[in-house]
């Protein structure tokens, strides 16, 4: 408990239609070893059996239903409103937490009160089946990571636990964005608090038809090109201090505008802007190439390279 006699996490869960796989996710948490918890459950004007099951749970579920059905990151700060820990965590509902997750969490931020935000490892899943893993092999930096953050983003909402005083008097989910909103809270906390990490998966990321996620990549550009134009404005020296790392962000944005026009069937436009901006990079090679074939073919390498990294990790 905190000083208040309140759970010191709270696990926030936006719903929206989510019956399908929501006792699950819900088990998960109930089944967390770490157990000085809540649960805020924001339903976001369902319209089936999501608010019968999350209340079947007991007190240790919050329930809150919204009058309409808001964008995610609303959602969510509505939710956070309700939250009486110390400490913020994110779970959606067709997600799954590994028991341990926020025992091995919570330690981190007990043995550095400068930490900030401490997340984990994922695994990628469909139904029984483990895709690949986020990280792997790859171990990313511990502390003052930003510079690095802009370079390789590799931060699971789902895994993040956030301590909830650094974002004291700050908007935590900025509504301009719908696809990198998360992405714009962890940079603004990196900016200036530490970041730690476990070292193993401790959630576990359902994928599903991801095809429509594919045809947002157009809508993910302009939104990483206005999280650019919002940092400029918050910090004055920053872009000429990230001018590396600004360049090599702008480079994957223009890869995805590349990727958002080829999937939407305008190759033509794809190729201009590769020959515009002079993309000389491997990636953009290859996209100039992959725009003379049709964008299904997308889908079919998406899935190879999943059986890919889960065979070396």
């Amino acid at each position: 408990m905190n000083e208040k006699g309140y759970p010191k996490v709270s696990v926030i869960i936006n719903c929206l239609n989510g019956e399908k796989h929501l006792r699950q996710t819900l088990d998960s948490v109930f089944a967390q070893t770490y157990e000085d918890w809540e649960i805020i459950f924001w339903d976001n004007f369902s319209a089936d059996k999501s608010a019968e099951i999350a209340k079947s749970y007991g007190e240790r579920v919050r329930y809150f239903k919204s009058s309409s059905t808001h964008p995610l990151g609303k959602a969510r700060n509505l939710a956070i409103e309700k939250a009486r820990g110390d400490f913020i965590a994110f779970l959606d509902c067709d997600d799954i937490w590994l028991p341990q997750k926020l025992e091995k969490q919570m330690k981190l931020f007990d043995e550095d009160p400068q930490v900030g935000l401490v997340f984990s490892d994922v695994l990628f899943f469909d139904g029984n089946r483990h895709l690949y893993q986020l990280m792997g092999k790859k171990k990313p930096p511990r502390g003052m990571v930003f510079r690095e953050l802009l370079t390789s983003f590799y931060i699971g909402c789902l895994s993040a636990v956030i301590r909830k005083s650094v974002m004291e008097g700050s908007e935590w989910f900025d509504g301009r964005f719908n696809n990198i909103e998360d992405a714009d809270l962890f940079f603004r906390i990196a900016y200036s608090h530490k970041l730690d990490y476990v070292d193993e998966p401790l959630a576990k990321w359902r994928m599903h038809d991801t095809s429509q996620t594919f045809m947002k990549y157009e809508l993910y550009a302009s939104e990483r090109e206005l999280f650019l134009e919002k940092f400029s404005k918050l910090h004055p020296n920053f872009e000429e201090e990230y001018s590396r790392e600004i360049k090599e962000y702008a480079n994957k944005t223009l890869h995805f505008n590349v990727l958002g026009e080829w999937l939407n069937y305008r190759p033509e436009n794809a190729r201009k802007k590769i020959l515009k901006s002079k993309l000389n990079d491997t990636f953009g090679y290859a996209l100039y190439v992959l725009t003379f074939l049709p964008p299904s073919i997308f889908f079919s390498l998406n899935k190879l390279r999943y059986k890919i990294r889960s065979i070396i990790g």
